[in-house]
């Protein structure tokens, strides 16, 4: 190497280093001051609280007394910021994680316990009991891994305090607020994930607003200690975001990259089968020619540390699950863990003895 060269890249190396140094400065700067005012009193924060005013009807008192009560949750920007060198993206590892032995031991004793409740939600519906219990399996184990955080907390950092997609987070807090001044939920005490996702479902503010239902007649929606409410709310929002009953959820299929790019790779069946099928996709089964389909592209790793891509033609149901969440992922995990359910739960020695539900 080139002494020239050698004091050329010192002297990035060293203003990489000033750079990282004032950004460090700046975010503790910020954190202090944030730390000073509370989140009512915020220059940045009282356009926000006269949106709230103005659309939700929040007394302004009410708002201001409870967001200064907030707090900055460190932890949770952490572990929202994405990783420098993520990992490869390997639906193999993601489906032996959704589908393991456990959950899905689990999944079976929970449909049998609300057995009753999960029929009443297929018959309400159209949603299949199995893909229910595949959704709240997934999301929180059936309720065991429902997030510690206060969501209060979280909604106001990645709001305020984090670049990254804070428009929707103040919409998300918006909902929030509306919602605990409608008495729904104790906006104090309420926990959730450090996305501020919250109860069985994990549910975002808007989605509880939209979607939550009193499933089990108490006269109050609970999607953290009511099955029943999480199992029909579930079902609700597939239902409302376009799912069709007795139709088929997704299959497996033959198709490439170049396919995959033209058709766009989105969340919703935007496409009719006979064209999908013109470009040469195959599927293990049938559609009907005016079908809406859209195709699913999994890679994963190979033994040899190369990767390869599985595929899938999803639905309008598949659509639906996308809507829940957006990764492909989780809609093939879904349906897969369903298939699996329905499989294990025909089982006589895997149906438990419980009544409830």
């Amino acid at each position: 190497m080139t002494a020239d060269r050698k004091g050329a890249m010192s002297r990035i190396t060293r203003r990489q280093l000033l750079l990282g140094t004032l950004a460090l400065a700046c975010s503790q700067s910020h954190a202090r001051r944030s730390a000073t005012v509370g989140y009512e009193g915020r220059e940045d924060v009282r356009p926000f609280i006269d949106t709230v005013i103005a659309e939700q009807g929040i007394p302004r008192k009410w708002v201001e007394k409870i967001l200064a009560s907030g707090r900055r949750s460190s932890q949770a920007e952490r572990l929202m910021t994405p990783s420098v060198t993520p990992p490869p993206r390997d639906w193999t590892r993601y489906r032996a994680r959704a589908l393991d032995e456990g959950r899905l031991r689990e999944a079976v004793a929970f449909q049998h316990a609300h057995r009753r409740t999960l029929a009443r939600a297929s018959e309400t519906f159209g949603v299949p009991a199995e893909i229910v219990v595949a959704i709240i399996g997934i999301e929180t184990v059936f309720g065991r891994v429902m997030g510690t955080f206060r969501t209060l907390d979280v909604l106001l950092t990645l709001a305020f305090d984090y670049p990254r997609r804070s428009a929707f987070y103040r919409e998300e807090l918006a909902h929030f607020l509306a919602l605990g001044h409608q008495g729904r939920l104790d906006v104090l005490r309420q926990t959730g994930s450090f996305a501020g996702a919250i109860g069985l479902p994990q549910f975002m503010p808007s989605s509880i607003r939209r979607y939550a239902l009193d499933f089990d007649g108490d006269g109050r929606v609970d999607l953290a200690r009511s099955a029943a409410d999480a199992i029909g709310s579930v079902a609700r929002y597939l239902h409302r975001e376009g799912w069709q009953r007795d139709r088929p959820v997704m299959l497996e299929a033959i198709a490439n990259e170049a396919i995959a790019e033209r058709l766009g790779r989105g969340i919703a069946a935007a496409h009719d089968w006979a064209d999908v099928a013109e470009l040469g996709v195959r599927i293990d089964g049938y559609l009907s020619p005016d079908t809406k389909v859209v195709l699913l592209d999994l890679p994963y790793l190979q033994d040899d540390g190369g990767t390869n891509v599985a595929y899938r033609i999803g639905t309008v149901n598949m659509a639906a699950i996308l809507h829940y969440n957006r990764s492909y992922f989780y809609g093939a995990a879904v349906a897969e863990f369903a298939a699996a359910l329905r499989t294990l739960a025909a089982e006589p020695q895997a149906t438990p003895g419980s009544t409830a539900g």
